[in-house]
């Protein structure tokens, strides 16, 4: 079974945060945090339609402006999302530069402020010189911030000593094609496909027709079915992928429930590990987990997969060590958890 979601981590494990996530099938991208981006070609960049950001210090907020960029002077549409005082650290940003010389470019930035009550909202046009235009506030009910048809974003306030947003991203259903099928019913794959799992996810009716057209050496063919038919037929269902991103929190009572409850039953949990078990007083000082406490978050959660990132620089030397430990802690809770029978499908592998 084919993963809905392509994440990647940017950069390495003591790099600034910033993971990838790439929709093959929109071919778009979502990043989450944008620390240094000097990694990505320019071909990943352009496919960013949003961009989440846990908080703005320096080592999550700095490839805004690579991003920029290579945005700058392209007819794109970009959306970002943040945590309270987030709209001024992108207006700060942007007031930085002079803008005399962008006839003609149409970039847009559209950017969410993300409040436990509601979500402020502003927008920044090339063509106006990026300056501020206020939007109507809006509701993010449940922490849900974008909901399409192929997958949503919810995000939960954490305490980082300032505000600190973690998320989760989920498909609320998998539609897998049942390539055996195909083959009987004479039918290729290709693009037409699309078009049936946006119609299903969409809740279109069974007698909308689907236009199927492929060439091969008879030349150019064209069928027409209907939705239901091919719902029944090749389309299978199962349970969608969720995917759940935490850094830069303290290890506190409420942190930790807020963070169980977002990533529940999560297929990939990653999360910062900034500091070994030995230094916890280090950690706690500097609001970062430590590696146990990363892993027995995911462990808690339920997570079936666990990823470690934002390794503190300091112990670049034991990076092995640090790896290690935060996956022999979940590889532990989860056993306990599941009473030595664990439901977390290989457990204690880094899926990056």
């Amino acid at each position: 079974m084919g993963s809905s979601f392509r994440p990647f981590l940017v950069n390495d494990l003591f790099g600034d945060p910033a993971l990838y996530v790439g929709l093959p099938w929109a071919r778009r991208a979502l990043l989450f945090d944008m620390g240094d981006l000097s990694n990505l070609p320019a071909g990943r960049l352009l496919k960013i339609s949003d961009v989440f950001v846990s908080h703005a210090h320096v080592d999550h907020f700095v490839g805004f402006d690579y991003l920029l960029r290579v945005l700058l002077g392209r007819p794109k549409a970009l959306r970002l999302y943040g945590p309270p005082g987030f709209i001024g650290h992108v207006d700060g940003k942007l007031r930085g530069y002079s803008w005399n010389l962008v006839d003609g470019y149409s970039l847009s930035i559209e950017v969410h402020e993300v409040h436990p009550d509601r979500v402020r909202r502003a927008r920044f046009a090339c063509p106006q010189s990026f300056r501020r235009e206020e939007a109507p506030d809006s509701l993010a009910p449940d922490g849900v911030l974008v909901s399409e048809p192929e997958f949503r974003v919810r995000c939960t306030h954490l305490d980082h000593r300032i505000p600190c947003l973690a998320f989760a991203l989920e498909e609320p259903v998998r539609l897998n094609v049942d390539k055996a099928r195909l083959d009987e019913l004479g039918l290729p794959v290709g693009p037409w496909l699309m078009d049936v799992k946006r119609a299903i996810r969409s809740g279109k009716p069974d007698e909308m027709p689907i236009r199927i057209a492929w060439s091969d050496g008879s030349g150019r063919s064209t069928r027409s079915l209907p939705l239901g038919v091919l719902r029944r037929e090749a389309v299978r269902t199962s349970a969608g992928q969720k995917l759940v991103y935490v850094t830069d929190v303290l290890n506190s009572a409420e942190n930790r429930e807020r963070i169980v409850a977002l990533a529940a039953g999560a297929d990939i949990f990653f999360c910062e590990a900034g500091y070994p078990e030995r230094d916890t007083e280090r950690a706690q000082a500097r609001y970062h987990l430590t590696t146990v406490q990363a892993g027995r978050l995911a462990a808690e959660a339920g997570a079936r997969h666990f990823a470690v990132f934002h390794l503190s620089p300091k112990y670049r030397e034991c990076a092995g060590d640090l790896v290690a430990e935060a996956m022999a802690a979940f590889r532990n809770a989860s056993s306990a958890r599941w009473g030595g029978q664990s439901s977390a499908a290989g457990a204690g592998k880094n899926p990056v």
